[in-house]
């Protein structure tokens, strides 16, 4: 019960700081979309730093005592990350929702409003990297505390992000901000499944890791690596995410 206490309050905290990134687009503050895209571009690199410092190598760590084989905890960590980017996928592929500039996708989209769309898609965005602060507390609670760190600061420039972006589209401040803030919403749900499935069984614990980090990698490179290049601000993103996969690294090291 520890872990999964632990996983789902690590989840609220990354709810929070969307939450408090938000806030500057309730009281009417701009951001440039060369701002956004460098800091999505950090997102981007906490993100992938998470998944192969906190997830991925704990993962083929835990396997490789358990089974005493590198090779066999190597296939194990990529059957999870294969299975994770595959589940993504899915969500991606049925559940109605829209992106902001690459327009409607998954099935029955027109019998959806198009703020629940948007509200959806940032939910699949969303729950893994709940999912991912779930199973790291699983692993530890170093290693939780490192990750929910990680993603609560990305969370907070990708809530403004989002809040903005919403505003752009001609709905009102408030809506932004609750749209910012229903979409966090998914990371302590992500977060308490993570951190159950671990805690029914420890071995599940490399799988749970892996298939983590395998719903982030999707996530990078389906939603937002393009997103950050979109606008011709490639150069600039690719400087955030450099910084944000540092930055992460860093915390992995010191708190981890």
């Amino acid at each position: 019960m520890d872990t999964i206490l632990l996983g789902t309050l690590g989840g609220l905290v990354a709810m929070a700081a969307t939450t408090i990134g938000a806030l500057p687009a309730l009281i009417g503050r701009s951001l440039s979309q060369r701002a956004s895209d460098t800091m999505l571009g950090f997102a981007a690199g906490v993100m992938l730093s998470a998944a192969y410092f906190s997830l991925i190598l704990p993962g083929i760590d835990v396997a490789t005592e358990r089974t005493g084989s590198e090779l066999v905890a190597a296939l194990i960590a990529g059957a999870g990350i294969v299975l994770g980017a595959g589940f993504v996928a899915w969500l991606n592929a049925t559940i109605p929702h829209e992106h902001f500039r690459t327009g409607p996708e998954g099935r029955d989209t027109e019998a959806v409003a198009r703020i629940w769309l948007f509200v959806i898609a940032i939910t699949i965005h969303n729950f893994p990297e709940g999912l991912s602060i779930g199973v790291a507390f699983g692993e530890g609670q170093a290693n939780g505390l490192s990750v929910m760190t990680g993603i609560s600061i990305q969370d907070m420039p990708e809530g403004l992000a989002v809040a903005v972006a919403v505003t752009g589209l001609g709905y009102s401040r408030r809506t932004a901000f609750l749209t910012a803030l229903a979409s966090g919403a998914a990371e302590p749900l992500g977060a308490f499944v993570g951190a159950a499935l671990v805690s029914v069984s420890h071995a599940l614990l490399p799988w749970g890791l892996t298939f983590a980090a395998g719903a982030m990698l999707y996530v990078i490179s389906h939603e937002i690596v393009p997103e950050t290049h979109r606008n011709g601000h490639q150069h600039r993103a690719t400087a955030g995410l450099i910084v944000g996969l540092v930055v992460m690294m860093l915390l992995d090291v010191t708190l981890g």
